[in-house]
């Protein structure tokens, strides 16, 4: 196997991040704030259909329920947060590379962590906190070493070809895992991480349209990236929705931080050439850092307890502070709330 660019290359390049490129961080960090507060509005709109309708969206959600979301005013505003924090994303991707600009977003994770256990007055628990560090360590060593070695350079064609192939390759596999996974108990982690991995395409072709609009303005490789933003963006949206019925708000934000950026920087690296003054130390220092950012959300899963769900569900409904608590010391001790 061998490693693009890791040979010195005949043309002098530009590598790390210049003052022009670092404007892209602060961006960033601010659509990965809004991302949070988007996430959770959209959790609490999915979760009121879902009681209003007396359905569950586990095996999916169905165009019934989606016609409902589109009546909530909380899913609504958390759908247009989004479209502003994808602005930003693409704002900061205008000015720095994609393997910089991703990972940033692992910063919707604290946010939404720190917010959760405000909101349903649950001190965070050991193993929460470890899990929540260890995707954050894992993703700030990422962007450390990719600062230092990352360059922008021109998109070619090949490279869109190549980026286009993936990703209907990742497009079939996914359908596939879906009509297997969503009957089993793996079904939210599987919703997690494939709504990730699709939107880590979206930031990859974002991050295509912007290089080639600067290069070869529109032309056909263009447009085939924007029609493969839009589908993965749709199709990575309906994961993400359905992981809402499933889970809490901190699971799908570990999966869009986490896994998203990975998969995104990944193709940065093995497709588009971003890091062309990396060595094989970075290379095995990126495989380290990702798996150790991918173990955080797999121990943030293992912390989630079902009693932590219901509450965060609770919360979503909009049920007083009060009786949250006193059904969660019911579940507690075993007894059963009636009209729960």
């Amino acid at each position: 196997m061998s490693f693009p660019n890791i040979l010195p290359l005949e043309v002098p390049l530009e590598v790390g991040l210049t003052p022009y490129q670092m404007i892209g961080i602060p961006i960033a960090i601010i659509g990965a704030v809004l991302m949070s507060i988007s996430a959770m509005l959209q959790h609490r709109g999915v979760a009121k259909v879902e009681e209003g309708s007396g359905t569950h969206g586990s095996e999916g959600l169905g165009a019934q329920q989606f016609w409902k979301l589109l009546q909530r005013p909380s899913w609504l505003f958390g759908t247009l947060l989004i479209g502003v924090a994808i602005l930003c994303q693409l704002g900061a991707l205008h000015f720095a590379p994609l393997v910089v600009v991703q990972p940033l977003g692992v910063v919707s994770l604290i946010v939404t962590t720190l917010v959760t256990a405000r909101q349903t007055r649950r001190r965070l628990q050991r193993g929460k906190i470890i899990a929540v560090m260890t995707s954050v360590i894992g993703i700030a060593g990422f962007v450390s070493v990719a600062a230092t070695v990352a360059t922008d350079s021109r998109v070619t064609d090949r490279q869109v070809i190549t980026v286009m192939v993936v990703a209907l390759a990742v497009a079939l596999t996914t359908t596939v895992a879906f009509l297997f996974l969503r009957h089993t108990r793996a079904r939210n982690l599987f919703y997690i991480i494939a709504g990730g991995v699709l939107y880590g395409f979206v930031a990859t072709f974002a991050k295509v349209i912007l290089a080639r609009l600067q290069t070869d303005g529109i032309d056909v490789y263009t447009l085939l990236c924007a029609t493969g933003l839009l589908l993965t963006l749709l199709v990575g949206g309906y994961f993400v929705q359905t992981a809402y019925a499933t889970g809490t708000t901190e699971m799908v934000i570990a999966g869009l931080t986490v896994v998203d950026p990975i998969v995104a920087v990944t193709i940065g690296i093995v497709v588009l050439g971003e890091v062309a003054g990396a060595t094989v130390v970075t290379y095995v220092l990126f495989g380290i850092l990702g798996a150790i950012a991918v173990l955080g959300v797999f121990l943030l899963e293992l912390a989630q307890s079902e009693d932590e769900i219901h509450a965060a569900r609770r919360h979503a409904l909009g049920i007083a502070t009060g009786e949250i608590d006193t059904l969660a010391t019911d579940t507690a001790t075993g007894e059963d709330e009636a009209g729960r």
